[in-house]
């Protein structure tokens, strides 16, 4: 076949699937060979096709689920649909009205061949054009937005710094996750990134394009060209891929938005790099048959061998990701054996020439790089809408497609039926099971080997001599008191001798004399021995107790044994099935599991990321949008299995283990070198790159005289704000001081001493304190003697202080600057120093002692030299415990509000509690406080908005549901990502999921068509997994605490948490 009749056939089948997917779209008739008869009936004209299907469905019952089908039907562009609940002009198809359904069909097929008509785009095209738009608006929109939104970037270039090697992630601009998910999944396969890079366009590229492909595909190959580049080189964390987006919306016209389904736009991402390199191929090829490089790496082969209405035929399709239904089946190869084999596989192979119909696929060429579609949804006709398949599938990491190969047809036909035969084994074992693990003929059932046991206890139970009602006292006091019973009856009614097994009299008068206990089961554990623990028999022989025994031993060790040997027999059919492909000659095709594309959410809304395998390191990576963390098999499996949460695998992308090519790096041809970063890139993607890096630089330079600036700003606001403290101060005295020098080496603001009240007071008391116990200590009067014994008494005391373990409610930290410093072994001229400034404090006391130490102790500081103490290290000691003691306000403050139920109000101080305190902690395990307790906080206030705002939502009344929405919006949805920064932290990525799963649970419930607008439009906003960290709001301005109003009252709430919260690690 040549490669025009090649391409022809394939537009060809494009054509008709298209007009399948239309055609099932309208009728909602899921038969597609039905869909076909249709089609063939009508020449190809929608109109009739749907009128001939109507007429039929009016006429024919619903067809059995074993119909006959073709497996490239799956598409899903029906499926994402974002914002589209509340149309205007709706048509009423649930009545009898026939009129309505065929003016809806009208309608429908009209618009669709209008569209088609005039841009020569087809509906799945126009789907691809819908969601790029929506994400170029998205991108754009976020220029306008507040700061409490999603994708603005850090103002802090070091925070979009890439970490040495580390992967590079890509943007999220706006419900593209989709676009990240499958670029980094191709990125990360070596030779189509090496395609990608070194990819040349026509020489005719200079001139105008001939045809829209050319217009369309040229210039999107070069962007993705510079977007691979960026992702090889870049000295970014993450890179924006707006451009090639905005390449993609321009190739189509379309104003409605959708967020967009991974396999549809693989599917035409391919299709769009196809028709690139056919085309440089074309140029390329000097009279050979021309290879496109797309179509050797993804698209493979397989036989169509079947029967159709008694007539075989046999022909050879061409397939690029292979569609697999999932309901219904527990693993991925349960999956291929349905798409391999449709309809009634008995007629496929035997000699009568019958009328049934079917086929078997068997691939005669496989591609590199083998994709599985995994179909997760389908669309509920009686709800109206799409739902997602939630039901759990395995797939190996490892998957050996032997087995499904045309030259292993004969042996795989001989392996199916010999499964198919262990299979109908297994079904009657198992029924037989069944019988044993649930016996009986009622409603409940048990299994036979305990029914016979309850029965043999029944019996060996000790007889009773009455009814089970006769000896309840009625007349007994209330429960929880000791009731006496009646005296005995005369002896003369009981009879002088019993049935042997039966109840003496002088039995029943000896338990009629003792007082009967009350069982309480909550104060007693075990009932008591004279209360019956079951039923018993009234009257039973030994020789009856003894065959019945006999019997039920015997018969309970004969069901016991049939049971283990039929779980026996299971469990080895089981495992020769599972055995049946294991044979070396059935593991020669091996494919390796390169990524996992997941979705997380519901049919109409959600969020996509991948996990790729990265060879080189044997690791697992998870790429969410501009995260790129590790990863473990054990997590892929957790969120792509399904059956767990709301995640589930959507795409797998297999490799050919035998073909290492795929993912070997570059060698130098000259060197031998691996060839890494800029060095793989050709010369002008090179040049590319390093502009950019440059741009980054620069961006890096200017933030870095930005804060240089603002630092010195700072110490000039500070000096002149001590120098105006030293004026003010001056009168005070009554001898003259000495010129101050040391202007910029003033008070830390927590030291400053400027009036005898406050902290003022506070601090001077304990300084006089020290200098009074010094002056005890020694019976000289040198200043400078005395200075350095209190220095070392007020020293000793906090030492004391620091040495001491104490609770969460008084941390000595606060009360004085030392305790942290030596916390934190601060250098010990940090320590002198600070101490120094304590004692040359001018307001320290009036008395000519205090006055003569506080002198002595402000030449020290004059005569400290430069290089004696690092003035810059002591600022940045001092500026550290300013931050402490501020991030203790906003913690303070934060659990405050929580206590009082203000939630919105606490979230913010919480917020930026935790944040401030992880900076803190990064420098030391004592800079900060508990990092759980303010994470527990922090989750919990978070959870109780989101529980508020789900209460405002139900209400259902126009004004609660837009506060509940704007709650989460501005706040929760806002935060979400600062609790998945630490994928580590499990108690958040459970409360995460706690509040997705509240919101999603509203999808399948019915209510007002604007609440559902106003859900869909705002779950994608919360299912959104990116952790890039939005700007929030402006820090809430802080108090100003004097140090005793600052422990009493972190004390309290410190004191009141005690009392009332539940552990920190309570959810």
């Amino acid at each position: 076949m040549t490669v025009e009749q090649n391409v022809l056939q394939q537009h060809s089948q494009k054509h008709q699937q298209t007009l399948l997917n239309q055609l099932r779209e309208v009728t909602g008739t899921t038969d597609v060979q039905l869909l076909q008869q249709a089609l063939q009936a009508s020449n190809g004209d929608l109109a009739e096709a749907v009128a001939y299907l109507t007429e039929k469905n009016a006429k024919v019952p619903q067809q059995d689920e074993a119909t006959y089908y073709q497996t490239a039907q799956i598409t899903n562009d029906r499926y994402i649909s974002v914002g589209s609940q509340a149309d205007t002009n709706v048509i009423d198809l649930t009545g009898d009205d026939k009129d309505d359904l065929q003016r809806a069909i009208a309608l429908s097929l009209e618009e669709s061949n209008r569209a088609f008509r005039e841009t020569g785009i087809t509906d799945e095209e126009q789907a691809i054009s819908r969601v790029l738009e929506a994400s170029i608006a998205e991108n754009k929109a976020s220029l306008k937005r507040t700061h409490t939104e999603v994708w603005s970037d850090s103002p802090n270039p070091y925070d979009r710094k890439r970490q040495d090697n580390c992967p590079v992630g890509l943007k999220n601009v706006g419900n593209t996750c989709w676009f990240s998910a499958v670029i980094q999944s191709l990125f990360n396969l070596l030779e189509f990134q090496r395609l990608v890079l070194h990819y040349s366009p026509p020489a005719r590229m200079q001139d105008l394009p001939r045809n829209q492909k050319e217009h369309r595909n040229l210039p999107f190959m070069q962007e993705l060209r510079r977007l691979f580049s960026l992702l090889v080189g870049s000295k970014r964390k993450y890179v924006d891929p707006s451009r090639a987006v905005e390449i993609l919306k321009d190739a189509f016209k379309s104003s409605e938005s959708q967020q967009q389904d991974v396999s549809e736009f693989t599917h035409k991402l391919l299709d769009w790099l196809e028709d690139a390199f056919q085309i440089k191929a074309e140029e390329d090829r000097e009279g050979e048959k021309p290879k496109n490089p797309m179509v050797e790496l993804f698209y493979g082969r397989f036989l169509a061998v079947g029967v159709l209405e008694g007539k075989k035929f046999e022909n050879t399709e061409m397939f690029g990701q292979y569609p697999l239904q999932v309901n219904g089946f527990k693993d991925l190869h349960e999956c291929l054996e349905a798409a391999m084999i449709e309809g009634e596989i008995e007629s496929l192979h035997s000699a009568e020439n019958s009328a049934k119909s079917g086929q078997e696929h068997w691939f005669t060429e496989l591609p590199p790089v083998l994709t599985f579609e995994l179909s997760r949804f389908e669309f509920n006709q009686a709800l109206g809408r799409p739902e997602k398949i939630h039901n759990k599938l395995e797939f190996p990491s490892m998957l050996y497609m032997d087995r499904y190969m045309d030259r292993n047809r004969d042996i795989t036909r001989i392996k199916r039926e010999e499964i198919r035969r262990l299979k109908e084994h297994l079904t009657v074992l198992q029924q037989r099971l069944e019988r044993y693990l649930s016996y009986g003929s009622g409603p409940k059932r048990f299994p036979l080997a305990d029914v016979l046991q309850y029965a043999m206890e029944f019996a060996s139970s000790k007889p009773v001599c009455t009814s089970p009602v006769e000896d309840i006292d009625t007349t007994a006091p209330p429960g929880g008191m000791t009731a006496q019973l009646p005296p005995p009856a005369s002896t003369g009614d009981q009879p002088d001798a019993s049935p042997e097994g039966s109840c003496s009299g002088t039995q029943v008068q000896q338990q009629q004399q003792q007082r009967v206990s009350i069982h309480k089961p909550f104060t007693q554990s075990r009932v008591p021995p004279d209360l019956p623990m079951h039923p018993a028999p009234r009257n039973i022989t030994e020789e009856e107790l003894r065959v019945l025994e006999g019997c039920l031993h015997r018969w309970r060790s004969e069901v016991e044994n049939d049971t283990r040997d039929l779980q026996a027999s299971i469990s080895r059919i089981h495992r020769t099935i599972e055995l049946m492909y294991s044979d070396k000659s059935m593991m020669q095709v091996p494919y390796r599991l390169h990524a996992v594309l997941v979705h997380e959410g519901q049919a109409n809304a959600g969020h996509y990321w991948a996990y790729i395998y990265d060879p080189h390191h044997r690791q697992w990576m998870k790429y969410n949008d501009i995260s790129v963390t590790k990863s473990s098999w054990e997590e892929l499996v957790r969120d792509s299995f399904g059956g767990y949460r709301n995640a589930s695998a959507y795409c797998l992308m297999y490799i050919d283990d035998k073909k290492p090519f795929l993912i070997e790096e570059e060698f130098d041809k000259e060197t031998g070198q691996m060839l890494s970063g800029l060095d793989k890139l050709p010369p002008d993607l090179n040049e590319y790159v390093e502009a950019d890096n440059k741009l980054f630089e620069k961006e890096m330079e200017e933030w870095d005289a930005l804060q240089a600036r603002k630092l010195q700003q700072e110490k000039l606001a500070l000096a002149a704000a001590a120098a105006a403290a030293s004026v003010a101060a001056q009168p005070m005295s009554t001898e003259p001081c000495p010129p101050d020098n040391t202007a910029l080496q003033h008070d830390p603001e927590y030291m400053e001493q400027q009036s005898p009240t406050g902290d003022s007071k506070h601090l001077q008391e304990d300084t006089e304190r020290a200098i009074s116990k010094a002056a005890a200590e020694h019976d000289e009067k040198n200043p400078e003697a005395l200075l350095n014994t209190a220095m070392k008494v007020e020293y000793s005391r906090l030492l004391r202080f620091a040495q001491e373990d104490t609770p969460p409610e008084r941390d000595y930290r606060l009360q004085h600057v030392i305790v942290y410093f030596i916390h934190n072994q601060a250098p010990k001229k940090i320590l002198e120093r600070t101490l120094l400034m304590q004692f040359a404090d001018r307001n320290l006391g009036f008395d000519e002692r205090c006055k003569s130490i506080m002198k002595v102790a402000r030449a020290k500081l004059e005569l400290i030299k430069p290089d004696e103490v690092n003035m810059e290290e002591y600022e940045m000691w001092h500026r550290d415990y300013r931050n402490f003691r501020e991030t203790t306000v906003f913690l303070l403050i934060g659990l405050e509000l929580f206590l009082k139920k203000s939630y919105v109000e606490a979230l913010m101080y919480l917020i930026y509690a935790y944040q401030y305190n992880k900076e803190l902690l990064a420098k030391g395990p004592y800079r900060g406080h508990d990092e759980d307790l303010i994470a527990h906080y922090r989750r919990e206030c978070l959870l109780k908005l989101n529980e508020h705002a789900a209460a405002l939502f139900e209400t259902g009344e126009e004004t609660e549901v837009n506060a509940g929405l704007s709650i989460m919006n501005e706040l929760v949805v806002a935060c979400i990502p600062l609790l998945l920064v630490d994928e580590m932290e499990e108690k958040d990525m459970v409360a995460v999921e706690d509040m997705r799963n509240r919101w999603c649970s509203y999808l399948g419930q019915e209510m007002e068509p604007n609440l559902q607008e106003k859900l869909t439009d705002f779950l994608p906003k919360l299912l959104d997994c990116s952790t890039e960290i939005k700007s929030l709001h402006e820090p809430p301005k802080l108090p100003l605490y004097s140090t005793l109003e600052l422990c009493e009252r972190y004390g309290r709430v410190m004191t009141s948490l005690t009392l009332s919260r539940t552990p920190a690690d309570g959810r």
